[in-house]
Formats: C-alpha cells, sequence, structure tokens
C-alpha cells in the first residue's frame, strides 16, 4: 500500500493562511535543520525529510501550484493532467534546477551554515524548462458543458537547425580550457586569517563546462528560438472561474537533455444574464404576474437546457425559492450534478384600467379589507 503524503502545510509547519515571508522563514529553518550534511549518523532519514520540505515548499511558494493544492490537494482534478508530479524542479540536494517560486538559492544557506561545505549543481547537466501560464476565457455554458479550445503559446524551443547544440552544423561545442569542463573554479584568496580557497563559476564558460567557437547562426548559440504553437485544449464540463488546467511538458523546452516544463491554463469564466453559480448549484430569478402568484400557474423556469414546466402553488410570494433537481451543473470530478434554485418575483401591475381597478376593489371587499384610495401620484 501506497504511503500517504503529508499536508504541504504539515510539513513546514505552517498555517493554509500562511505569507510568502512566513513559508520562506520556515523553510529556511528547516532546511538547515534537516539537510543531509548536518545529519551525517541519519543520513538517510535526513534526506526523506529534506526531500519532503522541498516539495512542499516548492509548490507552496508558487501562487499557482499553492492554488491548485488548495483546491484540489496533492492529487489534482480527476479528468486533468495535473498531478503535482510535473511540479518538481528538485535536482538531489543541492539546489533548485528550474524553481519558480522561489527568490533564493538553497546553497546561499547552506554555504554560510557548513562553511561553504555545500556542493554546487552540475551547471552543465540537464536543466528543466520554464514553466508557461496563460489565461483562456470561456462562457459560462462552455464552463458548464467542456468545451475544447484552441490557444496560442509563444515559448523557446529546442532550434531545429543546431539540434540544441548551440553550434554551427557540422562544429560542436568544446570542452572548456579553464575549468576542464566542470563549470566551476577554485579560487585562493590571502586574508587576515591566512590563505581561503573558493569555489565559483568559471568566467569563460559561464558554469556550463563548454565553449561555443561557432555559435548556430540560427540560435546565436542559445541552443532554441522563440516559436508560436497553436495548442488544443479540452476543458472539462463543470470547470469554475479561476481554476486552472496543466499540460505536462507543453512549457518551454529544457536545456541539454532536460524535461520540457508545464503549461498552466488558467480559466476565466464569463458572466451569464440570468444565471449566478456557487459551486455546483445555479441560481436565477423568475419573474411571475399577481394572478399566477395568487393563483398558482404552470411556469417556464429556465435551465442551462432550455426551459422546464414547473406547477407553482397558489398563494406564491415574492423571494419564495424552489429547486429543481439535477438541473445544475456537474462536478468537475464526476461526483454527481448540482441542482438549480428559482427564486419568484411577482410583478405588480404598476398601470390598471378602469375594469381591473373595479374588480380589485371588489375583491379587496370581499376579502374584508377597508381602504381608501386616493388620488392617482406618482411613486416620486
Amino acid at each position: 500500500m501506497a504511503e500517504t503524503k503529508r499536508d504541504y502545510y504539515e510539513v513546514l509547519g505552517v498555517s493554509k493562511t500562511a505569507t510568502d515571508e512566513e513559508l520562506k522563514k520556515a523553510y529556511r529553518k528547516l532546511a538547515k535543520q534537516y539537510h543531509p550534511d548536518a545529519n551525517p549518523d541519519n543520513k538517510e532519514e535526513a534526506e526523506a525529510k529534506f526531500k519532503e520540505l522541498n516539495e512542499a515548499y516548492e509548490v507552496l511558494s508558487d501562487k499557482q501550484k499553492r492554488s491548485m493544492y488548495d483546491q484540489f490537494g496533492h492529487s489534482g482534478p480527476n479528468g486533468y493532467n495535473s498531478d503535482f508530479s510535473g511540479f518538481s524542479g528538485f535536482d538531489g540536494f543541492s539546489g533548485f534546477s528550474g524553481f519558480s517560486g522561489s527568490d533564493f538559492d538553497i546553497n546561499d544557506i547552506f554555504s554560510s551554515f557548513f562553511g561553504g561545505g555545500s556542493s554546487r549543481a552540475n551547471r552543465n547537466g540537464p536543466v528543466r524548462g520554464r514553466d508557461l501560464r496563460v489565461r483562456v476565457e470561456i462562457t459560462f455554458e462552455e464552463a458548464a458543458f467542456g468545451v475544447v479550445k484552441e490557444i496560442t503559446v509563444n515559448r523557446e524551443e529546442q532550434c531545429d537547425t543546431c539540434k540544441g547544440s548551440g553550434s554551427k552544423p557540422g562544429t560542436s561545442p568544446e570542452t572548456c580550457k579553464v575549468c576542464g569542463g566542470s563549470g566551476s573554479v577554485r579560487v585562493t584568496q590571502n586574508t587576515i586569517l591566512g590563505k581561503m580557497q573558493s569555489v565559483r563559476t568559471c568566467d569563460n564558460c559561464g558554469g556550463t563546462g563548454k565553449v561555443i567557437k561557432e555559435p548556430c547562426p540560427d540560435c546565436k548559440g542559445r541552443g532554441s528560438v522563440k516559436k508560436q504553437r497553436k495548442i488544443k485544449v479540452s476543458i472539462p464540463a463543470g470547470i469554475d472561474n479561476g481554476q486552472i488546467i496543466s499540460l505536462n511538458g507543453e512549457g518551454e523546452n529544457g536545456l541539454r537533455g532536460g524535461p520540457s516544463g508545464n503549461l498552466y491554463i488558467t480559466v476565466s469564466v464569463k458572466k451569464h444574464p440570468v444565471f449566478t453559480r456557487k459551486g455546483d448549484s445555479i441560481f436565477c430569478d423568475v419573474h411571475i404576474s399577481f394572478a399566477e402568484a395568487a393563483l398558482g400557474a404552470i411556469i417556464n423556469v429556465p435551465t442551462l437546457n432550455g426551459t422546464e414546466k414547473y406547477d407553482l402553488a397558489e398563494g406564491t410570494q415574492t423571494g419564495s425559492i424552489f429547486t429543481l433537481k439535477g438541473k445544475g451543473i456537474k462536478n468537475v470530478n464526476g461526483r454527481g450534478v448540482g441542482d438549480l434554485y428559482f427564486t419568484t418575483i411577482v410583478d405588480v401591475p404598476k398601470k390598471l384600467n378602469t375594469e381591473q381597478r373595479e374588480l380589485l376593489k371588489k375583491f379587496a371587499e370581499i376579502s374584508g379589507e377597508s381602504f381608501e384610495t386616493g388620488k392617482k401620484r406618482k411613486f416620486f
């Protein structure tokens, strides 16, 4: 039986309303505590906790990933390609490669804590592509019934000319002669404490370990080019305003064989002239005449599938609420269909002819009402 993942907020020891600063502070504290270098006698357990900590912070420090986690938990909504496996930018225990939700380097924490003993990520290794975010607008009905939309995405993709190498066809990148391909160089400095050694990024290759002598004419040595792509997105029935669809691998191209990033699509639902929505239920007002309210009537109630007949009881008051079961919106996770609630609004006639006035007076007399009518005057 698979082990159940702990709640990310619990992992970081913060509340669900924690601010970005509170998340960062909690992460820094726990990261120092559980880093494998700080736990040489219990390294295996520390590595597991450290990995869990990184995974939690990566999701909660990104606004859209955090919103998605708050809505759907670890698994994501059924029918989406939105599990959090695509979120991971975790790269061993030495840093975050392609981490979109952080504004600091994990190594900056441990370099001071362990005296520079933590190792840097291999800068010439694979790098995960950047995640992309777009917004798509749909109608109320499209949200209720589902729709396929075509969206346009501008993204970095592998250069077809050099196949991502960055070098002119027929040539290839050369190993950096300064760092020997490691991407870093060791520097010795004289200080008041004596000679101190440190490791820094190689200036000659920029930390990649490779030098491109003859850059590709199309991508200018970058290995990727900006392209515009049209992607068809299947939006499931029941999606609500502000919810997010994730398409794994549809983000920007990874570097040096790294995986592509993800594409996150935020859905914006237009307002409807008749219906409002709360969860899977929809609401509307239905206007009825004074006679229909008093005598009862078969009225037409608007639904998402046309009109529905409803037998209205006599004596219905304005503001009365009635329910049509199963006439709401399909649950996005496949858990049934919501209901439709309509509120009756009794329209009192503003102008009466002589016959109507006399009949109403007679009705009042029969009902035992006694009142006098004054001159006709406007409300204001």
